[in-house]
């Protein structure tokens, strides 16, 4: 009876040892992410497997600083507001480590403006207004994609070798489309100063009138249209352009269209021959992108899009930038991720320390309906790095508050 009972304490001792040694694990590093899962479900369901598909792999190989990596997902609801107070939750009663995400243009400034208040670490993942980073730019905020300078930048070049005079514009009616529009422009002028703008056609976003909006650049008879639009208006305006033979003889330039999220939902209504910024995914055959394509469709069984893309490098930002600072602290993230490198599916990218914008670069090509599905037919990358704005200027900005 003896020997049993000290066999039974034995293993109490060890049970305890073993419930100690288990509490004594360290705490996970908590990222909150927020995005527009509900508004925009075509991009945001790419997105966040490209994020959990490099969280996966952070965490396989062993966590960051000892520690395992776990994101609290938050909709954001496609409104400034939500997003805020998104944040607030995030910060206070989930006490997450960093902010990320956002792909809307309005809401990442109300994002950044709380991190800047809160002084939290947020890498803005995808919104494409450049005030995010420059006129209401601060130190908190770093972003990862391109901003609305570089897309329009991207395909000025291009467009202004067509030598197309009469120019018309249909934009959504809020900061990325209104940005995006005034850079165009300005680019274009330079490139090509007797250039005219017809018309301009600016439905709030999400409620495009297809016909109506169709009939008045019809009306207004343009050498070529540059189109900004993107989910399910640019789907409304794709086909009933296509229907009424808007774009027949004309040229059309197009931000985003060349995203797979963008061209599949089309089908064989998709556009044929526009001058697009996109993702070329079954062309990219660098080792970094081969990689991360094979692993992609290994654990979900599809092709990657662009956001899947931007969901994956937005985790590895975090990683890199984490291992390099050694911490999660605040102040720590900033000094690391000034002039930090990492290596995307794209290649090799800085995050520049003028402006707190990494160097993710952009694919510029042309659109093709290929068995009844759009594609872009080809595409050459252009590193962000070449598309940015002198840094006096964005000096200028940065400092204009």
């Amino acid at each position: 009876m003896k020997g049993f009972l000290k066999t039974v304490g034995l293993l109490a001792g060890l049970w305890t040892a073993c419930s100690g040694l288990s509490h004594a694990q360290p705490a996970p590093i908590k990222i909150g992410e927020l995005n527009s899962y509900k508004a925009l479900p075509a991009l945001m369901g790419p997105y966040r497997k490209g994020w959990e598909l490099a969280q996966d792999e952070v965490n396989n190989s062993g966590g960051l600083l000892g520690r395992k990596v776990e994101t609290i997902f938050r909709d954001d609801n496609a409104n400034p507001g939500d997003a805020v107070r998104a944040a607030e939750e995030l910060v206070s009663r989930e006490r997450v480590d960093v902010l990320a995400g956002v792909t809307l243009s309005n809401v990442g400034l109300a994002v950044a403006d709380f991190a800047a208040q809160r002084k939290a670490f947020f890498l803005a993942s995808g919104p494409l207004s450049d005030k995010v980073v420059w006129d209401n730019g601060n130190r908190y905020t770093y972003r990862l994609r391109s901003g609305t300078h570089a897309l329009a930048a991207s395909v000025v070049e291009e467009a202004a070798k067509a030598k197309k005079k009469r120019w018309a514009l249909v934009y959504p009616n809020y900061e990325y489309g209104q940005a995006a529009i005034a850079t165009f422009k300005t680019a274009l002028k330079i490139a090509q100063p007797d250039v005219e703008f017809v018309t301009e056609q600016a439905p709030p976003f999400g409620k495009l009138d297809a016909g109506a909006v169709v009939q008045a650049l019809e009306d207004a008879k343009p050498d070529a249209i540059f189109n900004v639009l993107f989910g399910a208006d640019l789907t409304k305006f794709a086909r009933e352009g296509k229907t009424r033979g808007l774009f027949k003889n004309r040229l059309v330039v197009s931000l985003l269209t060349g995203e797979p999220e963008y061209m599949d939902p089309l089908k064989d209504d998709a556009p044929e021959d526009w001058l697009v910024t996109g993702y070329p995914y079954q062309l990219i055959n660098t080792p970094a992108h081969q990689a991360f394509y094979n692993a992609y469709q290994k654990k979900y069984g599809e092709y990657p899009r662009l956001n899947s893309v931007v969901g994956y490098a937005t985790m590895q930002a975090l990683a890199a930038g984490i291992r390099k600072a050694g911490s999660v602290e605040a102040e720590k993230l900033i000094t690391a991720f000034k002039g930090l490198g990492f290596d995307s599916p794209f290649g090799p990218v800085v995050f520049r320390p003028q402006d707190n914008q990494s160097t993710l670069g952009i694919y510029v090509g042309r659109t093709a309906l290929v068995n009844g599905k759009g594609v872009m037919k080809n595409g050459t990358y252009i590193d962000g790095a070449q598309l940015t704005l002198p840094d006096a200027d964005i000096a200028r900005l940065r400092t204009a508050k």
